[in-house]
């Protein structure tokens, strides 16, 4: 699509996967999925639905030269490093702001750098759909993930009427529940998993940020302004630290969604697989699903197994020997 460009957050620092992920090798660059990194494999799915060089990645100074390495089809001026971390609002709000400047149709997407998406074509069918949905006014796009459990550590989305595009009508956006709650929005049927991938115009976004985040949005707009020059460099590094700390979810889209189903706010339900992949427990329980109950997930380069179960075993290049043991996490560099 000529006008669409995708931005994949990338500004990770790696805690979760200890020791597995460092300060300057994230869980984003790690290729706990497949042969590819995560990054890698989020890029290629957004292949089908703009090229790479319409691609952007925001990360920060640690991990922007592994980046560049991983992803060499994309522009190195386009893989920008945060001087500090800001949450979503700021780094998704620099992106649009530049990004309008160079093409004031321009329609963007916000997408996690870590997540696990299978079945790409109907990935791409969806982008596809929302793209279409934020070009055609003020609208703003979710891509809304099928609970298949109360889960307590996912955002959740209400929807309301189907539309005539086939998109669900945003009621508001909820934030994590309690057990009880997450019940509830499992029997309702009508609530989604907050996937955080988003797709709206960059004009759109960035007069939502006016209105909610004016200061910030200043900001912005004064770093933007040095976007190809010798004083970006310097303007960023002075001046966007000083933006809030804050998720696009909390400073644009709760608010937005107060305004009822007339707020512009569309879900797409998702029908592809997803997961985000968020601990070992789970990375475990993605690889191990069609496996025995008893299975071990190993990734070695040679294993030796007796007498063990539901372990998971990361060491590409060494010999794993699993006698005696359960439940473990071991994890090689």
């Amino acid at each position: 699509m000529k006008s669409f460009y995708p931005v994949i957050l990338a500004g990770g620092r790696g805690t979760r996967f200890w020791p597995l992920s460092r300060k300057k090798r994230a869980k984003q660059m790690l290729a706990l999925n497949s042969e590819r990194s995560m990054i890698q494999e989020t890029l290629d799915r957004l292949r089908s639905v703009a090229p790479e060089k319409q691609s952007w990645v925001v990360t920060n100074d640690d991990l922007r030269t592994g980046i560049q390495k991983q992803l060499k089809r994309v522009p190195k001026r386009q893989i920008v490093a945060e001087p500090a971390g800001r949450n979503t609002a700021p780094a998704i709000g620099l992106a649009a702001a530049i990004i309008a400047r160079e093409d004031p149709k321009a329609v963007i997407g916000l997408f996690p750098s870590d997540h696990v998406i299978e079945d790409e074509k109907r990935f791409t069918a969806a982008l596809q759909k929302a793209v279409q949905i934020a070009a055609s006014g003020a609208n703003m796009v979710v891509m809304g993930i099928q609970p298949t459990r109360p889960e307590t550590g996912y955002g959740y989305i209400e929807a309301g009427d189907r539309d005539q595009n086939g998109a669900l009508k945003v009621r508001r956006f909820r934030e994590k529940p309690d057990r009880a709650t997450a019940e509830e929005f499992l029997r309702a049927g009508n609530y989604y998993w907050n996937s955080g991938m988003f797709v709206w115009g960059a004009q759109t976004l960035m007069d939502a940020l006016r209105e909610y985040l004016p200061k910030t949005t200043a900001i912005l707009d004064e770093i933007a302004s040095t976007w190809g020059t010798r004083k970006f460099d310097k303007t960023f590094a002075k001046l966007y630290p000083k933006c809030e700390n804050i998720s696009v979810d909390y400073a644009v889209l709760e608010p937005r969604s107060a305004k009822g189903e007339d707020s512009g706010l569309y879900c797409i339900p998702a029908e592809f697989r997803w997961n985000d992949l968020g601990s070992w427990t789970a990375l475990y329980e993605h690889h191990a699903r069609d496996l025995n109950v008893a299975a071990n997930v190993i990734k070695a380069d040679k294993a030796f197994e007796l007498d063990a179960a539901g372990n998971y075993v990361y060491s590409p290049n060494k010999f794993v020997a699993a006698v005696g043991v359960s439940g473990l996490v071991v994890g090689d560099r």
